[in-house]
C-alpha cells in the first residue's frame, strides 16, 4: 500500500513549513509521497518545500477552486493507492503513518478518520477551541469525533480514502464546509465503510481568533440542513442540539426575569461541568474560562446558522445554491 498525503494550501507557507517539519520525523520506513496543491495562492509555499529535499514532495499550482476540488485534484495526480488528506494547519505526530499502516493492515477500510489534539505550544485560546470542538460535552460526538452516537463521519483535516473509493465517488463535492460528511454519506450509499482510528490523531492548530471561530461554526450550522435536505435518511435529532440549547437558554433567561430561575440553573450546572472538564484536561483556569467562551460562540454561531438554514431550505423550500451561494465553489 503506497500512501499519498494530499495537502491543499492557500496563502499559508508558514503552516506548510511546520507540517513538513513534522513529517520529516516520521518513524514510518516505507516509501510515501506528499502532494501539495497550491490553490491559487498569492503567497506561495514553493520556496519552503525546497528546505525538505529528503521528503518525496510533489508540488502543484492551480487556480483557486476551494479545498474540496483541490483535494480531488491532488488525488487525481497522486501515485498512491491510498490517500491521506490533511489540512495545512496540522502538525503530525512522529508515529502517525506507522499507526495508520498497522491499523489498516489489521482491519482494512476504504475510508477512515482520526481525531485532533492540541500541543503544549498552542496558545490558550487554541487549546480552548480544541477542547470545545472535540469534547463530548459540546459537539465532539455530533461532529464525528466519536463512534458512540452514530456511524463515524471522517473530517477532512485528518482523513484517509482509498483510490478505489475516490474513483467510485468522484471525491469531494463543491459545498464548503460540509464536503466531508457529504462524501462520507455518498460512500455509505455506495457500500463503502468508514471508521475512526482513534490512535491516528493530529495536532490541529486552528489559527483563528474568536471572530473567525464564529464564522467557521456559523458556516457549519448553515451547511448541516443542506446535507439533511440532500440525505434525509441520515438526518439526526442530535444536529438540532446547538439550536435547542440556544433557544432554551434564551427562554430560561426570559422566565428568570419573572422569578422562575430554575431552568437557568440547568445551564449554570452545565457550564460548571464544562469548566471542570476543561480544567481537568488542560490544567489551567484560564483555558477552562476560555472554553466557556468558545462553547458559547460555538453554540450561538452553529445554532443560529442551523436555524436560518433550516427555515430557508426546509420551510421556504429555497435551493441551497441560491439560498447560500457563498457555501458553494464553482468548479
Amino acid at each position: 500500500m503506497l500512501f499519498s498525503l494530499i495537502i491543499p494550501i492557500f496563502n499559508r507557507p508558514d503552516e506548510i513549513d511546520e507540517l513538513l517539519e513534522s513529517l520529516s520525523k516520521q518513524t514510518y520506513k516505507a516509501n510515501y509521497e506528499i502532494v501539495i496543491i497550491e490553490d491559487g495562492s498569492s503567497i506561495t509555499c514553493e520556496h519552503v518545500i525546497q528546505k525538505y529535499k529528503d521528503l518525496n514532495v510533489n508540488y502543484f499550482f492551480k487556480l483557486n477552486s476551494g479545498p474540496g476540488d483541490s483535494r480531488n485534484y491532488g488525488m487525481r495526480v497522486a501515485k498512491g493507492d491510498y490517500f491521506i488528506i490533511l489540512d495545512s494547519d496540522c502538525i503530525i505526530p512522529s508515529n502517525y503513518l506507522q499507526t495508520v499502516d498497522e491499523e489498516l493492515k489489521k482491519d482494512f477500510v476504504d475510508c477512515f478518520g482520526g481525531p485532533d489534539a492540541a500541543l503544549d505550544s498552542f496558545s490558550n485560546i487554541q487549546k480552548a477551541i480544541n477542547f470545545t470542538m472535540t469534547s463530548f460535552l459540546t459537539t465532539g460526538g455530533i461532529r464525528g469525533g466519536s463512534e458512540k452516537i452514530d456511524k463515524f463521519q471522517p473530517r477532512s483535516f485528518n482523513m484517509g480514502l482509498s483510490k478505489r473509493a475516490f474513483e467510485a465517488s468522484n471525491g469531494f463535492g463543491n459545498i464548503h464546509p460540509g464536503e466531508d460528511p457529504d462524501l462520507s454519506i455518498r460512500l455509505w450509499k455506495l457500500g463503502f465503510k468508514t471508521k475512526l482510528i482513534s490512535k491516528a490523531f493530529v495536532y490541529h492548530k486552528r489559527r483563528i481568533d474568536w471572530n473567525k471561530f464564529y464564522t467557521q461554526v456559523n458556516k457549519f450550522g448553515l451547511a448541516r440542513p443542506i446535507l439533511n435536505f440532500w440525505y434525509p435518511e441520515y438526518a439526526k435529532i442530535t444536529f438540532w442540539f446547538p439550536t435547542l440549547f440556544l433557544v432554551g437558554f434564551l427562554f430560561s433567561a426570559l422566565v428568570a426575569i419573572f422569578n422562575f430561575p430554575y431552568f437557568l440553573f440547568v445551564y449554570v450546572f452545565y457550564f460548571i461541568l464544562l469548566f471542570l472538564s476543561s480544567l481537568k484536561q488542560n490544567k489551567s483556569i484560564e483555558i477552562a474560562f476560555y472554553s466557556l467562551v468558545a462553547t458559547l460562540i460555538q453554540f450561538y454561531g452553529y445554532g443560529k446558522g442551523f436555524l436560518i438554514s433550516y427555515l430557508k431550505i426546509h420551510i421556504l423550500k429555497q435551493q441551497p445554491e441560491i439560498a447560500f451561494p457563498k457555501l458553494f465553489f464553482k468548479k
